[in-house]
Parts: C-alpha cells; sequence; structure tokens
C-alpha cells in the first residue's frame, strides 16, 4: 500500500520535472531553438494546429529561424500568429518560408529572461510540495483507517520527504544551469 504511494509520488514529481524541462525550452538562451515557436498555433480549417505541423520549422543558425509551410497560402496565418505571440521579432516572408531573424540579446533581456527561468522553477517546486501535501494525507488516511502502524506512517511520511528534497534539489539545479546558459554572452 505504501509503496503503491511511493511509486505515485516518484511518477507525478518526475512529471513535474519534465514538465519545466519542457517550459525551459521556451525560453530564448544564447542562441535561437525551435521550441521557441512550440507555444504558437495557427488556424488549419477552423483547427488550432502547431506551426511544426504544417510546415518544416529549422534553425539555420544561431540567430535565424526558417519556417516553410508545406501549403504556401499558410505564410499569411503563420505571419499573424507569429506578430501575436509576441516573441520578439517580426517575421519576415519571401515566396515560399518565413525567416526570423533574432538579434543578439541585451543583458537585461538576459537578465528578465533568467528571471523568468527562476520562476519557472519555482511552479515547478510548488507542484512537488502540492504532490507531497497529496501523498502525506493519503499516508495519514490509511494510518487512520488502521491499515498501518503508527510507525510506519511516520517512515513513509519521511520517505515521501527525501523524495521532495531529492526533487527540489533537481529543481534547483536545473534552474541554476538554465541561468548559466541565459546569461552566458
Amino acid at each position: 500500500m505504501l509503496n503503491d504511494i511511493y511509486n505515485s509520488t516518484k511518477a507525478n514529481m518526475q512529471k513535474s520535472i519534465d514538465s519545466l524541462r519542457r517550459d525551459f525550452g521556451t525560453l530564448r538562451s544564447g542562441k535561437v531553438s525551435t521550441m521557441i515557436l512550440d507555444n504558437i498555433k495557427i488556424d488549419y480549417y477552423g483547427t488550432p494546429t502547431p506551426l511544426n505541423q504544417v510546415g518544416s520549422v529549422i534553425a539555420k543558425d544561431a540567430t535565424t529561424i526558417i519556417i516553410t509551410p508545406w501549403e504556401k497560402n499558410l505564410l499569411k496565418d503563420i505571419e499573424r500568429a507569429i506578430l501575436e505571440a509576441n516573441i520578439g521579432v517580426n517575421p519576415n516572408s519571401d515566396s515560399g518560408s518565413v525567416k526570423l531573424f533574432f538579434p543578439p540579446m541585451t543583458k537585461e533581456q538576459r537578465q528578465a529572461i533568467a528571471k523568468d527561468a527562476k520562476a519557472m522553477g519555482e511552479k515547478a517546486k510548488i507542484a512537488i510540495r502540492n504532490i507531497r501535501h497529496d501523498s502525506n494525507n493519503s499516508i495519514k488516511k490509511i494510518e487512520k483507517d488502521k491499515a498501518i502502524t503508527e510507525d510506519e506512517g511516520r517512515a513513509g511520511l519521511d520517505e515521501i520527504q527525501k523524495y521532495t528534497d531529492e526533487f527540489v534539489k533537481t529543481i534547483e539545479e536545473m534552474v541554476k544551469n538554465k541561468e548559466d546558459e541565459i546569461l552566458k554572452v
């Protein structure tokens, strides 16, 4: 019974780490990544569709992304979606593709993005603590129902706290590494 709670706790905490990793992918660091466009959707025949599903999205170099739609009539929709997403660049289109030229980041931009990374880390820590809270409540409930002894309940709470400490430490390391990557010129 406790093992089920442990496994569930670990799995949910790992999902929080994975979510943080995905969130970090949307942040701009020294070189531009196509993941910065992951949250942009365009209207494709009435359905909001991710940009990478209507064309090829490639990072040509450290400051340029090229989007080549599979259907030429989508160029204007792609440009509009990028402008509305407000990612800090204006799209330039030629006959068959949209090019995004990202200027080098200023020190202030880097610091603002590092602050965003820290906020994402805090959000992930809160998620971890909420998972701990739910797991602790589950352990207290089965202890109250006399399915486990008081000592087993206390040991279970200690085990959940170990997982929490371990995952929070991982998040702090991830945030520090991301901040270093962002602030590096």
